[in-house]
Order: C-alpha cells, then structure tokens, then sequence
C-alpha cells in the first residue's frame, strides 16, 4: 500500500525557490492516519488560548509548578485527510495546513533516520506517554523537544512573523534533539560536559541537514546552482534559516577546537568545529563517490584539496566544477545521494556506540572511525582523521564554562527537564 502524501517546503518560503511546498510521500499507509494529523506514535493539535509554554509554570500559584502535556483546552479544527487518506489538498495560510506540515515534516525525517538506524527510534518519553504531543505555540519565540511533545513558536526578530512549524531545518533539529535524548540520553546539568551540549547542537543540525537532501527538488537545486561545488554557500549548509541572509549556524564553517582551550560561553558556538568537520567528511565523501563514478579524476580532487582555505579556491575550482557538472549531472546526483547515505549511516551507527557520561568530542571522532573500520576495512580513515585533526579534534581539550548558560541554551531549559517519580 502507498503512503501518505503531504506537502511539505524544503526551505522557508520566503526564499528564492521554494514558494511552493514539494509534495512527499511518508511511510504511514493512506488511510492509517487519524485527524490532527495523528498516529500511534504522535499527534498534532493548535491550541487556542495557551497561555504559555510547557515548562516551568510561571503561574504556579495557579495550578502545579510545571505545565507538561497533554493540552486539554480548546483547538483549532484539526487537518483532516480526504477520502483517500491523504493530507496534500490542504492549503498554505490555514492552521490545518500548518498541523500537516509540523506533522508531514517530523514523520518524514524520523522516515529518513529509522532508515539509518534500521530500527525504530523510541521517544525518550515514552515510559511515561504513548504519544509525543506535537503542538503550534504562536506566542512563544523558540522551538522546544522536551520531555513528552514538541513545541513549535516563531521568529518575529527579522519582520513579520515566521512559524517554524512551517520551518523544515528548524523541525528537524528539534527531532534530532528527540533522537539524541533518546539514543544518548537526558544529561545529568551537574554531570555533562560541554562538549557533550556542543555534540547535541551539532547532531540535531546534522539532522537537519542531511534530511533536506531526501528532497529531491533541493538536490537538483543545490547541483545546478553550485555545479558540485559544495563549499560554496548554498541551501544545504545553511542551517534553521530566518531571512535571506541571516541564519542560525553555517555547516560549512571554519571554526576550530583551539578556539574553546580557555572555555566556552554558548554550546551552539562549541557545535561549529564538530559540525565543520562533519561537513567537510561529506564534501570528501562527494568527492570520493564522484571519483567512483567517473565523474572528476584524481587530478581535480588532489587540487580541491590543496586549494582548500586558499583564495585560489573559487575561481580555479568553480570553473572545474561546472564543466565536469555540465559533462555528466546525472553521475554528481547519484554520488551526492550516495555520500548522503554513507554519512547518515555512519552518523546512526556512531551516536548507538556514545555514553552521555563525560562524552567529548574525541569519543565521537573516535566512533565515527571504528564505524567506518566495520563498514569498509577503513576505505576513508585518512579523509575522516584528516578533516577531524585539522578541526584539533584530538589535540586540544575544551576549558570550562565561562558564564551562566544563556535562556537560549538546551542545557538549561524545558528540553532537558525530566519527571521525578
């Protein structure tokens, strides 16, 4: 049987491009889904009236100290499916549309990562709730997994007011938070190190990114704008974007360890030399599949890396891109899906092998190698190190926290609360 079809944007709306949502299709049979959207796993409702979000009450001579799901006051409508049991009629503008697209878009990426992992991924709530509640907060400025739903506010620092449940990488990475709470665990605040909330911001932007390329409109966008080129700045590397030029976090960064020997201040800063290397694991595994294929020689690789961090680069290597692009595009989407792929894996298959307890960077270049020793005999153990020391992952150890954590900080907030029993 078919899945579901939703309509889905690969990137905010407002930009260049991606005005109109692509439709997808999730693993959910047409017809299984209940009004909300809702599943065995989750459910999506729009409050009306919610005073705040979940978290600390700040009324708690009103009812309890903390307000957690489920929401019992009224909703808007939920989306409803049509006959055939699909969600993709709805449109743009409504609060059903908005349901469907939170919905559509966390399915498909927990599609995506249970396909990595090979299993299903529990919610790190589930011993006390059957379903993560998936709920549209309009008031609230921010986006929140915590413990038993996700909560999707907007951005109204850049004009008018965006929702980030219409915000693909901002989803993503808030259900890449889920998994890693999940397959990692909750932190202990008193415990966990710095690298260990530095890890979490850059796997959940991993996520992110590495979902965005399951749309097919935005592989064949990011090829013909870039050629293959992908250290230029493009759609995939930048991450939770607000505006045409301003976003969160840059994938494609040149931030080292180094830079953290005398501490830290945000954790979302500490991500970047984890996320970077990352990065540039993926552009080597591009480069290596399009090796495979034929599509560059050994020649052209060599001066990608020899160029890297020059100002050489661009010119010199743009222009090699777009003429072996122009030879051969469909050889460049078959090898940007295969390092899509062989990164996602290895990702899953190293996050299964980390303990939360004292976790550093180190243990996760660490992994991440043993991972490809045991899928391949080591093919691209150079490539691995080589982008991991280049970052001083390995060389130099991170200093302690320099200030209290800031209220956009996931160490201190609604994300990582968990209930006493």
């Amino acid at each position: 049987m078919e899945g579901t079809r939703f309509r889905l944007f690969p990137q905010p709306r407002f930009l260049d491009d991606f005005e109109e949502p692509e439709t997808v299709y999730v693993s959910s049979p047409a017809g299984s889904l209940e009004p909300g959207p809702a599943d065995e796993r989750m459910y999506t409702i729009f409050p009306v009236g919610k005073p705040s979000p979940y978290g600390i009450n700040p009324n708690p001579g009103e009812a309890s100290d903390v307000l957690m799901p489920p929401w019992k006051g009224e909703v808007h409508p939920l989306a409803e499916p049509d006959e055939d049991g699909h969600f993709d009629y709805l449109e743009p503008g409504t609060p059903q549309f908005e349901a469907a697209h939170l919905f559509g878009t966390v399915r498909f990426v927990m599609d995506i990562w249970e396909g990595y992992f090979d299993r299903p991924i529990p919610w790190h709530s589930a011993r006390h709730y059957e379903r993560l509640e998936l709920t549209i907060l309009p008031t609230l400025e921010n986006a929140y997994s915590g413990y038993g739903f996700l909560e999707m506010g907007g951005d109204r620092k850049h004009g008018r007011y965006k929702p980030f449940s219409l915000n693909f990488d901002v989803i993503a990475h808030e259900v890449g938070h889920a998994f890693i709470y999940s397959e990692i665990g909750v932190p202990d605040p008193n415990g966990a190190t710095g690298e260990y909330y530095g890890f979490h911001e850059s796997a959940a932007d991993l996520v992110a990114l590495v979902s965005s390329l399951h749309f097919n409109s935005l592989v064949d966008r990011l090829l013909n704008n870039t050629s293959g080129n992908l250290y230029r700045l493009n759609t995939i590397t930048r991450m939770a974007e607000l505006s045409d030029n301003s976003q969160i976090r840059i994938a494609a960064n040149d931030v080292r360890l180094s830079e953290f020997e005398r501490g830290w201040i945000k954790e979302h800063k500490l991500s970047q030399p984890l996320t970077g290397a990352f990065f540039d694991i993926f552009v080597d595994l591009f480069h290596e599949c399009l090796l495979d294929y034929g599509a560059i020689d050994a020649q052209m690789e060599d001066m990608s890396d020899q160029l890297l961090a020059t100002p050489d680069y661009a010119p010199v290597m743009q222009a090699l891109f777009d003429e072996a692009f122009a030879r051969d595009p469909d050889s460049f989407k078959m090898a940007l899906i295969d390092a899509r792929d062989i990164l996602g894996t290895y990702l899953a298959d190293t996050w299964q092998r980390l303990d939360r307890n004292d976790l550093n960077f180190v243990d996760v270049a660490r992994a991440f190698q043993s991972v490809d020793e045991d899928h391949t005999g080591g093919r691209y153990r150079a490539l691995i190190k080589g982008n991991f020391d280049m970052r001083d992952i390995g060389h130099v150890r991170v200093g302690p926290q320099l200030q209290p954590l800031q209220k956009d900080s996931h160490a201190n907030s609604v994300r990582t609360m968990m209930p006493i029993d």
